[in-house]
């Protein structure tokens, strides 16, 4: 275990953007706007060389239902901290909320060292950060990386013991794909690569519009609140990852912003919320969909649907609050209907009734997970593929090319995993039509039993056998001339 290092501070003082130069990533949103974090975000830190956990907390702020909520989060992060960063804006000098926060920090027993951010390039008065009581306050400008050397000497004596272990992992050397050569492809190999599936930590990311229970579910998930939650739509604004094991499985739980129709989003920060959200979507290994019961697939429903599967993403739906529901049969139907006219690029998809309120249908939803994942690294063999390719060109042949003959497909390999994605070679690739291809996705969906995820074909060029020949028989004329 590394150490953990809380970030702790009024709003607007730069926590997430020391957060985001510590890991090296820009995990947290930041805007000038204040009380951007409302959730505590966990990253892995790095600086000269020593690892540690770096914790960004929401800002603290004066009274309120919503601030108390924060600060209860930020307490949990205080409570498992080898040290905390408390950070003020040395620009604005110290205010009376700093003043409360050092009060705060001093009865929670421990090490807490002073971040003067935004201290590049003026002349500093200093003497109202010693009223603070924590000594030598460190300078940092942590939008530009200054100080950063000065941070680290304070930091050292709390995440130099947990260095070594960190740093002994040597990088993974890059690996290059070799495409096979077409001569080497057995057509009659039946050999698949098993693949430990279990000991894999799955990217977990839940998404939906917002005000359908997200952290509600990630959070009765967890065991315990870990996100904010409340009736006000737009709590979540950071998507935020959480390392969690399940039965056994490891996971990487993402919670993310509600996301609304394009067309509605006006205010610059909700945009940047709906970039992050999709950027952890389309990060995320297996995506659950979160729908309220009594709105199922709406527009936007779908389009959130139709853009984690393009991305090749496995997806699970979750109908919420199904505690709620009278007619559930009613409701089912519905859903299997929109699924089945508006969803046709992938045929099975795992829907699971769940209520994030009382805990109902969440074992069903794992599984749910778990076997969506297992299809998403489905491995078939080439010997298998082309048995099928046989069967389903020879009940529905493919199109006429200009020749009048159907267009030869010679033989099909799978070229990848998540998603599995097969390589179809044929001679002229380029004339069969996305209607036949279609009918081949929709054939090795459900006779191979790999339905509920997004399958890709590729088209290839088959190599022509007598090309060599043509060439080889050029040059010999070429040399009795």
């Amino acid at each position: 275990m590394t150490a953990i290092i809380s970030l702790v501070g009024r709003t607007n003082v730069g926590k997430s953007t020391l957060f985001n130069r510590l890991t090296g990533r820009k995990k947290a949103l930041v805007h000038d706007r204040p009380g951007v974090t409302r959730d505590r975000r966990e990253g892995k830190a790095v600086l000269f060389g020593c690892t540690f956990t770096a914790v960004d907390t929401a800002g603290l702020e004066n009274g309120g239902k919503l601030a108390d909520s924060m600060w209860r989060q930020t307490q949990k992060a205080l409570q498992v901290s080898a040290a905390i960063i408390f950070m003020v804006d040395v620009r604005a000098g110290v205010t009376p909320l700093d003043k409360k926060t050092a009060q705060t920090l001093r009865k929670v027993g421990r090490p807490v060292i002073l971040a003067a951010n935004k201290a590049e390039g003026r002349d500093l008065i200093l003497q109202d950060l010693y009223s603070l009581g924590f000594g030598e306050p460190v300078l940092i400008s942590a939008e530009h990386g200054l100080g950063m050397s000065d941070l680290f000497e304070a930091l050292s004596p709390y995440i130099q013991e947990n260095a070594g272990e960190e740093n002994a992992e040597q990088p993974q050397e890059k690996r290059k794909r070799v495409r096979k050569k077409e001569e080497e492809i057995d057509l009659t190999d039946e050999t698949v690569k098993e693949e430990d599936l279990i000991g894999r930590v799955i990217d977990l990311a839940v998404v939906g519009r917002p005000n359908v229970g997200k952290s509600t579910l990630v959070n009765r998930l967890l065991g315990e609140d870990r996100m904010l939650t409340g009736p006000m739509a737009g709590l979540t604004r950071d998507a935020i990852s959480i390392d969690w094991t399940y039965k056994g499985r490891l996971l990487r739980l993402t919670d993310t912003a509600g996301l609304r129709r394009r067309s509605r989003i006006e205010d610059d920060l909700e945009k940047l919320s709906a970039a992050d959200t999709k950027r952890a979507a389309f990060l995320a290994q297996v995506v659950i969909l979160v729908l309220d019961a009594d709105a199922i697939l709406d527009k936007q429903d779908l389009t959130i649907a139709r853009q984690v599967l393009d991305e090749g993403r496995a997806l699970v739906i979750a109908v919420n609050k199904w505690d709620m529901v009278k007619d559930k049969k009613q409701v089912l139907q519905i859903l299997n209907d929109r699924i089945a006219t508006s969803l046709t690029q992938v045929k099975g998809l795992k829907t699971v009734a769940v209520s994030a309120r009382t805990g109902e249908g969440l074992d069903r939803l794992m599984q749910a997970v778990f076997d969506v994942y297992a299809v998403w690294n489905s491995r078939i063999s080439t010997g298998r593929l082309n048995r099928w390719l046989t069967k389903m060109t020879e009940q529905t042949p493919p199109p006429l090319s200009a020749t009048k003959r159907p267009i030869p497909l010679k033989y099909i390999t799978q070229a990848k995993t998540r998603p599995p994605t097969f390589a179809l070679f044929s001679s002229n690739p380029e004339k069969l039509p996305e209607s036949y291809l279609r009918y081949l996705i929709k054939g090795l969906a459900q006779d191979l039993k790999i339905e509920g995820i997004p399958i890709r074909i590729l088209m290839r060029k088959a190599k022509n056998p007598y090309e060599n020949k043509a060439r080889s028989g050029q040059k010999s004329h070429k040399k009795r001339k």
